[in-house]
């Protein structure tokens, strides 16, 4: 059975950790450690502005007190930890949130990259199909020319061939002016 204690105690570390900054987030340390978690800086900000100084990576790492690998590391995209931040932030002469990626803004980036690749990959199975298709028609009209008769023997299933690529087509198109008026800033 827990004392008053024990659940005071409970009520303390569960608000701590309801407070705590997530992932990216930029704030002090607290009592749960903030100082240990990994932050995600904006690449493509650092390595633009370390390259728009003509700073290579080493005079950065000098400049900010920390490893040339490490700047590599953001550079790449990787997580970083909150003193890697700050020390950049310091060489910069910014303030951390100046460093790091709005959460809003990078969700609605990898919105458009997912619907991007299933507007390409919808794009990739029509024309795959349409490849099959031409072949196919080559290969019924190869059977009708030998084929002894009058009659045209593969005309059927050529038509509902033509019926199953005329769909894919129309799915197509669909799929095309959704992505396009859900993000009509366009696709990446």
């Amino acid at each position: 059975m827990a004392g008053p204690c024990q659940e005071d105690d409970v009520v303390i570390k569960r608000s701590l950790w309801l407070s705590r900054p997530v992932l990216g987030d930029i704030g002090s340390t607290d009592a749960i450690g903030t100082k240990d978690m990994q932050f995600h800086p904006d690449a493509a900000k650092i390595k633009r502005w370390r390259e728009e100084r003509h700073w290579s990576q080493e005079h950065l790492s000098d400049l900010a007190g920390i490893g040339t690998r490490t700047v590599q590391r953001i550079e790449n995209g990787e997580a970083a930890s909150y003193e890697s931040v700050m020390a950049l932030a310091a060489a910069f002469n910014v303030d951390v949130v100046a460093l790091t990626v709005d959460p809003t803004i990078q969700a609605k980036h990898d919105d458009i990259a997912k619907a991007s690749e299933g507007l390409n990959a919808v794009r990739l199975s029509f024309y795959i199909h349409l490849a099959s298709y031409i072949f196919g028609m080559i290969i019924f009209l190869a059977i009708d020319v030998s084929s002894p008769g009058d009659g045209f023997v593969m005309l059927v299933p050529a038509a509902w061939w033509t019926v199953g690529l005329a769909g894919h087509a129309l799915t197509l198109v669909i799929v095309t002016l959704a992505t396009r008026f859900k993000y009509p800033s366009g696709l990446e």
